[in-house]
């Protein structure tokens, strides 16, 4: 699957750092996601737990279920998420509960990642699925929004 979409994965992680922008103009943490099946964009998210008050309410889960309404099924295989910034353990979780076959990412996060940096959730083959993991996507560009973002908040 991964060799197939491979050429367009700056395009769609274009299009998660376009949800990113839409979280940063609300003053939440500018992360954002696009699921994608077949080429095409079937979730998108972007974070929102200061706005609506919901510690889940992060970027992967709001894609996770806008595409599982607009498919009308939880089982979300042969797609691929898009995200400017490695995964959560949460998000991770519910990456591999969803059934998703591919996560790319921009950005790591070595204090709070769940995918590479402090655990390898979805490729240890520890639970009952695995996914295939792209990181380093536009990493500067993500890194950045979010570096640009913190360097206001604490001025």
């Amino acid at each position: 699957m991964e060799e197939k979409w491979e050429g367009q994965h700056e395009e769609f992680m274009g299009e998660a750092l376009a949800e990113a922008r839409k979280a940063l103009a609300l003053e939440e943490v500018p992360i954002g996601a696009v699921l994608v099946r077949e080429g095409r964009i079937v979730g998108r998210g972007y974070n929102l737990r200061e706005t609506q008050g919901d510690p889940t309410a992060h970027a992967e889960i709001i894609a996770l279920r806008e595409a599982a309404r607009l498919l009308g099924t939880w089982r979300l295989a042969d797609t691929t998420m898009y995200v400017t910034i490695e995964p959560c353990p949460m998000c991770a979780g519910a990456l591999v509960l969803a059934r998703v076959a591919h996560l790319v990412y921009g950005a790591p996060d070595p204090k709070g990642g769940g995918v590479d940096s402090l655990y390898k959730i979805g490729q240890d083959g520890l639970l009952n699925h695995t996914f295939t993991v792209t990181g380093g996507v536009l990493e500067e560009e993500c890194a950045q929004l979010l570096r640009d973002f913190f360097r206001r908040l604490r001025a």
